[in-house]
């Protein structure tokens, strides 16, 4: 069997999606934290694009190997672990599953210009790229899962965008699933789901606002 150790940093949102998938699989994993403002040269020597999640796989009688990217890692887990099946089995509907994953990346990347927006105008530009794509999605999310009961990886993926836009929400509203339903249930039934959880640390909130915070966030400031 495969060792596994997945190389993260505390607040990375691709970082937990590996982590809900490893935990959905009930998959035994070593998790080592690095500073990405600080990335140690051991780290760069092992990750072609300096970035989280890499997962290191160590397997009997070779060398170790290495992964990179969040969605190839899921991909591997998929292909190589016991446990839930976590992509559909019909390959139309995986391809499906496949296409809203990259675009959950997409809304991970209309997230992040939200939280560095530094003006009004930046910031509505960033609110309304996101809605957009809510609503988009509101029209397909199933419920109370992404494709009906079974939780899958489309699930692991947008749940920790979601998570930091609970965070976000602790401060200020958003106001953009109000008039999603859907999605707004989607959300909570992901919040509670206890992969989703332990997928990041205690802290996360604290440590997400903190760094928002730090940048001058214009979103946190929408409170005042």
């Amino acid at each position: 069997m495969s060792k596994l150790t997945l190389i993260s940093f505390p607040t990375c949102p691709y970082v937990q999606r590996a982590v809900i998938a490893l935990k959905e699989k009930g998959v035994d994993f070593d998790v080592v934290y690095i500073d990405l403002a600080n990335k140690p040269d051991w780290f760069l020597a092992i990750s072609p694009l300096g970035k989280v999640p890499v997962l290191k796989v160590e397997r009997e009688g070779h060398e170790p190997a290495i992964v990179f990217e969040s969605a190839v890692i899921l991909e591997y887990l998929e292909e190589t672990t016991t446990g839930a099946r976590l992509h559909p089995a019909d390959a139309l509907e995986r391809a499906q599953h496949r296409s809203w994953i990259e675009f959950g990346s997409q809304v991970l990347g209309d997230l992040w210009r939200l939280s560095a927006a530094k003006d009004d105008g930046e910031l509505d530009v960033a609110r309304s790229a996101l809605a957009a794509k809510l609503q988009r999605l509101e029209a397909v999310v199933a419920g109370p899962f992404f494709a009906g009961t079974g939780f899958s990886l489309v699930d692991a993926v947008f749940a920790p965008a979601f998570r930091q836009l609970d965070a976000i929400e602790t401060v200020v509203s958003t106001g953009l699933t109000d008039d999603l339903p859907r999605i707004a249930a989607w959300r909570e039934v992901l919040a509670e789901r206890q992969t989703v959880r332990e997928a990041a640390p205690a802290d996360f909130t604290d440590r997400y606002l903190t760094r928002l915070r730090n940048s001058e966030a214009r979103i946190l400031k929408a409170a005042a």
